[in-house]
């Protein structure tokens, strides 16, 4: 009997994207896998029921996709009562947060339901690039945030030479630039806007002259960290940061800031005296707002706060789902690849030597196996799986 994939409606009024699109689901069909979406999962990104049942998927109630499938794919983390239906021997694949909601994984571990979260994936490895859902969101909503700064943003983006005068270009500051930045960089280059970008890696230097952009060095040596994120900066390194920053801010109209740390507060890189020193008319769009925090003082999720000195300020930690369709093409081809990965032989296969599945797995088995997930629970680390040994015969003929 072939294995089957439930797709889930997402619970979040601010989530519109949907794991699996129509696409990607009659590829899955092709392979021999079942699939089930549970009804309207696909409406608020333009994918509709018709859509998954013409590509060869079923079309069932909630209940029915938790009971009945081998593998649940979701965007964000279930709810409660979602949660207390899956089954041990489940495999749950998402975007789930994991380092956040460390209370949540312990809860799968207790009841053995196998959990894969797409924000732990080793991003710095090759054969994990077609899972990275990281990168595949960062790019939409880098895009969507150029294109919302020059939305609410009272001047033009270009330069307009016009017979009743001339109006010089928008400037455009781009804080932090992974792939969210470099697309956002790109975008605002593209509406004609002067771009530079900020960033305390050093190696983001070339991929941001590489855009026309002009790069501003940080006095922070060497801010890199590991799976080529930024690392957190010491709060000597921060008040060194907030001062430089203070004065780009001040020259520019436009501020888009991207800096996020797994499992952590997003750094503080706007200050409230920034806010307040700003010109009127100036947006900031956070791409860091969230629960935790932001990275611009005074930015509240999923909420655009217009202050006193007539400055806007955009919570804008869910701009992947407002470009839902896009996003959601894009999430479904990160599912598909992790879902070839994964199966062999009509089986679920999670190696445990195998350091994607390793980075990629939050609980397997009734143990969380993750090495960061077991150091945010301060647990000590598992014992590394030794590599099976060759068959002796297969040395001989060897």
């Amino acid at each position: 009997m072939s294995l089957t994939i439930g797709v889930l409606k997402e619970s979040s009024p601010h989530e519109h994207r949907v794991a699996l699109d129509p696409e990607v689901t009659k590829r899955l069909v092709k392979k021999g896998l079942q699939i089930l979406v549970e009804a309207s999962a696909g409406e608020d990104a333009n994918f509709f029921d018709n859509d998954y049942e013409s590509a060869g998927a079923k079309v069932v109630d909630r209940n029915a996709v938790i009971e009945q499938s081998n593998i649940v794919v979701m965007i964000d983390n279930p709810d409660e009562q979602t949660r207390s239906q899956f089954k041990s021997g489940q495999l749950i694949l998402g975007l789930l947060n994991s380092l956040t909601v460390t209370d949540e994984m312990t809860e799968f571990a207790k009841n053995k339901v196998n959990v894969l979260s797409f924000d732990l994936l080793p991003r710095t490895i090759s054969r994990a690039q077609t899972m990275d859902v990281l990168s595949s969101q960062s790019s939409v909503a880098g895009y969507k945030a150029a294109v919302i700064a020059s939305d609410l943003y009272p001047k033009y983006f270009p330069m307009m030479i016009t017979a009743a005068g001339t109006i010089k270009p928008a400037k455009v500051l781009v804080l932090g630039t992974g792939v969210a930045g470099l697309q956002a960089i790109g975008t605002a280059k593209r509406l004609g806007a002067i771009v530079s970008g900020y960033d305390i890696r050093p190696a983001s230097r070339g991929e941001v002259e590489s855009l026309g952009a002009t790069f501003l060095t940080s006095s922070v040596s060497n801010g890199a960290g590991s799976g080529g994120y930024a690392r957190q900066l010491t709060d000597e390194e921060q008040e060194a940061q907030h001062k430089e920053l203070a004065e780009f801010i001040a020259q520019n109209d436009i501020v888009i800031t991207t800096a996020q740390v797994p499992g952590h507060k997003p750094p503080l890189m706007v200050t409230e005296d920034s806010v307040q020193n700003s010109k009127p008319g100036t947006v900031f769009v956070d791409l860091g707002a969230s629960d935790l925090g932001g990275n611009v003082a005074g930015s509240k999720p999923f909420e655009t706060v217009v202050t006193d000195n007539h400055v806007t300020i955009v919570g804008a930690g869910d701009l992947a789902s407002r470009v839902a369709n896009s996003s959601s093409q894009l999430f479904a081809k990160n599912v598909q690849a992790v879902i070839n990965y994964v199966i062999e032989d009509d089986q679920i296969q999670i190696d445990p030597t195998d350091d994607v599945l390793t980075g990629l797995a939050a609980v397997y088995d009734g143990e969380i196996i993750n090495a960061r997930l077991r150091k945010a629970l301060d647990l000590p680390e598992l014992p590394k799986p030794e590599e099976p040994a060759e068959d002796s015969e297969t040395k001989e003929e060897s």
